[in-house]
């Protein structure tokens, strides 16, 4: 299995909606992928697993700080290491353009979500009561946040 990442762009809206549409009960349509990505400061990435898209990530970056504001990634390619890919090279994007902290939220019953972000470095930073609106009914938002800095690399 060969992954490979690419940059996403308006263009890239239809994708993207049919990708969000596969991970969340509420999806967000292409009109709105394609105007925030028209948006300074937003960015996306794309993921191809063997030739298939298979995932993405869309951020934003304003000054120090950034906000993951989706990352979805295809049934079949869970569990595979691909959102832990995705968010690590968001990150290191947001860095790259000046982010010192990032911040996201999570549906409270998305156990999967939430396990790789707190094994990332997230924090819960605040809650937003009865956020996201499902057919079961209402679901929390966690907010999350962690600071971002470079790694040091060894010295040999």
């Amino acid at each position: 299995m060969t992954t490979a990442l690419h940059a996403a762009g308006p263009l890239h809206a239809p994708l993207l909606a049919a990708l969000h549409e596969g991970s969340f009960p509420k999806s967000w349509s292409a009109d709105a992928f394609s105007d925030l990505l028209r948006t300074p400061g937003t960015s996306a990435l794309v993921a191809e697993t063997d030739g298939k898209p298979s995932g993405f990530v869309l951020w934003r970056v304003a000054a120090d700080e950034a906000e993951i504001l989706t990352i979805a990634v295809a049934t079949e390619r869970r569990r595979q290491g691909l959102g832990d890919t995705l968010l690590k090279t968001a990150e290191a994007a947001c860095l790259d353009a000046g982010a010192r902290r990032v911040f996201l939220e999570v549906a409270a019953d998305n156990r999967a979500a939430i396990a790789l972000y707190r094994a990332v470095g997230y924090r819960d930073v605040g809650r937003r009561t009865g956020y996201y609106r499902t057919a079961r009914g209402a679901v929390d938002a966690i907010q999350m946040a962690r600071t971002l800095s470079r790694t040091p690399k060894e010295v040999t």
